[in-house]
């Protein structure tokens, strides 16, 4: 029996650039061992399957609360005040204190198989909910973890897990309180957690280390980790609001990413997460770092968190990721679009993305996201070459949004021509996940939460 899978792909973003007709060969472990030139007498090339379509890497989803996919659409309405990032956290928390294991492997399965059905491969889970809603520990402290775990592997999307460490209520360092003593850890209880789960590494689960905010970790403690697990990703959020920085200037006397760059060593295996809000010398420093600022445009949007200073940013040579955040969208395209058009907004300019190098906003976008996502999940993805990963998505050959356009503009078209469904196949380490549009398991998955959305609603109601 071949321990090999081959595949002759018509067409394929190569390096930024198209390429036809290519044979690939795929090893059990799911990494690319050839990819080269076929020109019809490659040795078994009769025992390939022919990929049809516009085939690109995959981009890893760098940011997501899988849990926060039970309250999309649920939180538009007015409370009568000021609406706010914290006025709908409240209402996350309401959400959160619903989530049982069970509850959350539905919600879990039904959201990683629409990021596949929206064109990730992979996906950065930054995960908070690890004990009751009461605030006390299940039998086994991983459970939780281990729900995600399953779901992504039912569902075949890779999984960066990273359980988060929260341990304060704010810059003030007071005591986690009402619905956040659930997210609760000390620095030990976290390396317990953290080992614990280690034998859930795989070829499609990787680990990181997370911790969930300045106002919530204090500096020192994440400098207690430096020496912990040092090759593996590190996430944070950021400077994702205005009162966020505020307080960090009036508990610290600094804006909140110079006062962690100021005390932590941040390089390439960071992804600070949002990072909206930065002053010039913060967007430098961050650039010259190596770090990676994961956007979640479609969720900052929907919070009014506000604009990253993308084009500063770019120029300085920094490297972006995206994620889906509180997932009120599941798709790549959606994310990479509301990126630009936030900054053309803002601007009053149009190809914002855009540079002498790349000319093409959609490929500038997609090209960065797919390095940096990569990066920041502890994958070797992000590319169709030798010693990386077969994960793949393959646009329809017939879509009309591609129609007739020239290789160069076939990107562009993907994230920024409508919405009609496009892709048809998506690979994840060498397997389909995704086959004609379908996934094998679809149907039951989608009615598993159909039932768990159901039944959340009757018992929390509809304005919870």
């Amino acid at each position: 029996m071949s321990t090999l899978s081959k595949f002759l792909i018509r067409k394929a973003y190569i390096e930024g650039r198209w390429q036809e007709n290519l044979l690939m060969e795929v090893d059990l472990a799911g990494m690319i061992l050839r990819l080269e030139p076929y020109d019809g007498q490659n040795e078994g090339e009769e025992k390939a399957e022919v990929v049809t379509g516009y085939v690109l890497p995959s981009i890893a989803n760098a940011h997501s609360h899988a849990f926060q996919r039970a309250m999309a659409g649920r939180a538009e309405y007015g409370s009568g005040g000021e609406d706010s990032f914290w006025t709908w956290r409240e209402v996350m928390y309401r959400c959160a204190a619903q989530m049982t294991p069970n509850t959350l492997y539905h919600i879990a399965r039904q959201l990683y198989l629409e990021m596949i059905r929206g064109g990730y491969g992979a996906v950065c889970e930054f995960h908070y909910l690890h004990h009751r809603p009461d605030g006390h520990s299940y039998e086994d402290s991983a459970e939780m973890s281990l729900a995600l775990i399953r779901a992504a592997r039912d569902v075949g999307i890779a999984l960066c897990h990273l359980p988060v460490l929260y341990m304060t209520g704010g810059f003030d360092r007071r005591a986690l309180s009402g619905g956040q003593t659930r997210f609760g850890h000390s620095p030990e209880s976290y390396r317990a957690l953290w080992q614990s789960l280690e034998r859930e590494r795989g070829p499609d689960v990787t680990l990181g280390l997370a911790f969930h905010s300045l106002r919530a970790v204090p500096v020192e403690v994440i400098r207690e980790f430096e020496d912990f697990a040092p090759d593996v990703p590190r996430h944070i959020h950021i400077a994702e609001q205005v009162k966020e920085v505020e307080d960090s200037l009036v508990h610290s006397g600094q804006r909140p990413v110079s006062y962690l760059m100021d005390h932590v060593d941040i390089d390439d295996k960071w992804c600070l997460v949002h990072a909206t809000h930065l002053d010039n010398d913060e967007v430098t420093r961050l650039a010259a770092s190596g770090a990676v600022a994961g956007l979640c445009p479609t969720t900052e949007a929907n919070l009014g968190d506000g604009l990253f200073p993308m084009e500063n940013y770019l120029d300085a040579g920094g490297r972006i990721a995206i994620g889906s955040d509180s997932h009120v969208s599941r798709e790549v395209r959606e994310e990479l679009r509301w990126l630009e058009y936030g900054q053309r907004l803002d601007s009053g300019r149009r190809t914002v993305a855009a540079s002498s190098e790349t000319l093409h906003c959609g490929n500038r976008l997609y090209n960065d996201c797919l390095e940096g996502g990569a990066s920041v999940s502890g994958f070797r993805t992000g590319k169709l070459a030798p010693g990386y990963r077969a994960d793949l998505v393959v646009l329809k050959e017939d879509s009309l949004l591609l129609a007739g356009l020239p290789d160069e503009q076939l990107v562009d078209a993907y994230i920024f021509n409508g919405n009609e469904r496009v892709i048809d196949h998506l690979m994840v380490g060498g397997k389909w996940v995704l086959k004609d549009g379908r996934h094998s398991r679809e149907d039951e998955i989608n009615t598993d939460f159909r039932e768990t959305m159901e039944s959340l609603l009757a018992e929390q109601g509809a304005h919870a």
